[in-house]
């Protein structure tokens, strides 16, 4: 019988952050810089239809909104959680459910956002010039490599991140 043989090591490396990002700005703000100035030094590419594909890209990416219900004495006797495939879409849903008179009527409530407890989520896509394809995953309270093969990467990005206090 014949046997697996291992043709690559893919690691992963998380850093959880000692305060998570503020607000969807910031976030956001974060992850274009890192698009916008090539933090890591990515390479573009052309995929196999000839196609030229930056260096970094947003390969997935959504936002949770929390919406709570509180009663006249200040209890919560409802949540919804609206997750949106953009922040254009995150921002819409979280105004409309928080707009939405019926909703906050079967809900017994009013409609108050938590900031607190939404959640982030956008995944690069980083093509390093050695090659090799991986992946940098941000959330409020992470940012995880994965998908590397060199350890000089995951040593790149964590040395720009020491420099980033959002990232601390």
């Amino acid at each position: 019988m014949a046997d697996f043989v291992q043709k690559t090591v893919n690691k992963s490396a998380v850093r959880d952050l000692s305060v998570p990002i503020a607000d969807v700005t910031s976030f956001n703000n974060l992850i274009q810089m890192v698009i916008d100035d090539n933090s890591f030094g990515c390479v573009a590419y052309t995929d196999r239809e000839g196609v030229e594909v930056p260096g970094i890209v947003r390969n997935r990416e959504h936002y949770t909104a929390k919406v709570n219900f509180v009663n006249g004495a200040g209890k919560r006797v409802g949540t919804v959680s609206l997750q949106s495939p953009s922040i254009a879409a995150f921002e819409a849903n979280a105004a409309e459910a928080l707009a939405n008179a019926g909703l906050a009527t079967a809900m017994g409530g009013t409609a108050v956002r938590d900031f607190g407890r939404e959640t982030y989520y956008a995944q690069l896509k980083c093509h390093d010039p050695s090659g090799d394809d991986y992946y940098v995953t941000f959330t409020r309270k992470t940012v995880r490599i994965s998908s590397y093969q060199d350890d000089a990467i995951k040593e790149k990005i964590e040395t720009w991140a020491d420099l980033v206090p959002a990232l601390e």
